[in-house]
């Protein structure tokens, strides 16, 4: 499993459109271990641009934590599962507690 967080000052971004990089952690799943975590700059941000390149770099999942509703259809259109809602905490305590089941997270939707 690939999941995509966007970052910002080193903790998961409150809106990923504002984010300075995505960090793409590779992860399995039954095992709950992370494998590899790089970091990426992501493309100019235009609607749409983010979900088609994050699928281009094999995303199945983006753990952010405001996303409109329009981008998370257009991430799921792109195939990509979509947590939002996520504290702007660590990021690798954030995907662990994803791979757990114990991510906590509010309302995402960032109202546009």
């Amino acid at each position: 499993m690939r999941i995509a967080v966007p970052i910002v000052a080193g903790k998961v971004s409150s809106h990923f459109g504002r984010c300075d990089e995505f960090a793409l952690v590779d992860a399995e799943s039954e095992t709950r271990a992370v494998l590899e975590t790089r970091y990426l700059k992501p493309p100019a941000h235009e609607p749409g641009v983010f979900p088609k390149w994050l699928a281009d770099n094999g995303a199945d999942v983006i753990i952010a934590g405001g996303m409109g509703r329009r981008a998370q259809a257009l991430f799921e259109e792109n195939g990509i599962s979509v947590v939002s809602g996520a504290p702007p905490d660590d990021l690798d305590d954030t995907v662990q507690r994803y791979l757990e089941g114990t991510l906590e997270t509010g309302d995402g939707d960032c109202g546009h």
